[in-house]
């Protein structure tokens, strides 16, 4: 690489921007200030760091004063005149596809979400925007961590772990906890108080596929009582745990979210929230994904909190853990029974 063209790599448009002015002012310096809305000094510096970065010289000067521009300055100009006029297309182009109505949004998340939290989101959604296609995919952190690496989701909506997702800005939405689900006519649904760690223990456990990887939560909880639980079925479906407690095969633990007021009341919701840590529900997306007007309000949807301009500021820290730092101070939402949310500084 030349000396010139590695110099031409801190080239700004601002200072194209100045240049023009200064030229369509007749080399006036204060002029171009004003029509720029910045000082004289200021538009002198960045000539003068143009000049350098370039290592021409692009004004005929006398003193102080601009006289005219050189022969390099008048092909710097009107090379510089079609950039400009090239960038506004850009942004056109740019403003155009941000306020489209019309597109596609994948969305990846598990049967939980999909199932609970999301209808009442994409109903709302669908009303704003019925020419936007949807597609939703279901599964389990490893294979929604597979589809966005392989950029078949633009969105995706998971709980734990977060370390299988380093390449996504990740914005929290809301906290759950989770619920344990027995027959009416089981011993812990006699019990006058919530149930303990170690009573669950003597239990055998159906739960979710993830809930007993090496980073869960709920592991987590059983091993700092030096506890080992009988995890006797797994599913991804919170509807399919249900199910198989039903027909006895052991206590359920699912997130409180898959509590469904309108079930049968043949199943009994044990809260679970002292005994297991919360959980947070995060959404998603690449670092490079250019985020149209309907994106930005299907995020807000999904979480009230996450207005444009709070996910533009997130996006501008560019660092997950400045975002998580950033986020820390903000109360979240309390998702719980019955797809209800409380307010998280309750």
């Amino acid at each position: 690489m030349t000396a010139t063209r590695y110099r031409l790599e801190f080239m700004k448009l601002q200072q194209l921007r100045y240049l023009l002015a200064v030229a369509e002012n007749g080399m006036n310096m204060t002029a171009a200030a004003e029509r720029l809305h910045t000082s004289q000094p200021g538009v002198s510096k960045q000539l003068r760091l143009l000049e350098q970065e370039l290592g021409l010289s692009l004004f005929v000067r006398k003193g102080r004063s601009l006289e005219g521009l050189t022969a390099e300055g008048e092909e710097v100009v009107a090379r510089a005149a079609r950039v400009m006029r090239e960038v506004e297309v850009i942004r056109g182009i740019s403003g155009e596809l941000y306020d489209q109505q019309t597109g596609k949004l994948s969305i990846g998340t598990t049967h939980t979400q999909a199932r609970y939290v999301l209808p009442d989101v994409i109903r709302r959604f669908r009303e704003r925007y019925p020419d936007v296609s949807l597609d939703l995919h279901q599964g389990t952190s490893e294979q929604l961590a597979q589809m966005a690496e392989q950029r078949r989701i633009d969105f995706v909506i998971v709980s734990e772990p977060r370390q299988r997702f380093p390449d996504l800005y990740l914005l929290p939405c809301f906290h759950w906890d989770r619920v344990i689900i027995v027959p009416r006519d089981h011993d812990l649904a006699a019990l006058e108080g919530k149930p303990t760690i170690e009573q669950l223990a003597e239990h055998p456990l159906v739960t979710y596929v993830f809930s007993f990887d090496r980073e869960s939560s709920l592991k987590r909880a059983f091993g700092a009582k030096g506890l080992e639980p009988k995890v006797v079925f797994t599913a991804r479906d919170a509807d399919v745990i249900k199910t198989y407690v039903r027909i006895g095969l052991g206590i359920g633990v699912v997130a409180s979210m898959a509590q469904d007021c309108g079930e049968q009341d043949d199943l009994v919701a044990l809260d679970g929230a002292d005994l297991f840590p919360r959980c947070t529900t995060w959404l998603g997306f690449r670092r490079d994904l250019v985020l149209r007007r309907f994106m930005y309000e299907f995020i807000e949807l999904f979480a009230t909190h996450l207005d444009e301009r709070r996910v533009r500021e997130m996006v501008m820290l560019d660092d997950q853990s400045r975002i998580d730092e950033a986020m820390g101070a903000l109360p979240l939402p309390v998702m719980t029974a019955c797809g209800e949310m409380q307010d998280g500084t309750v």
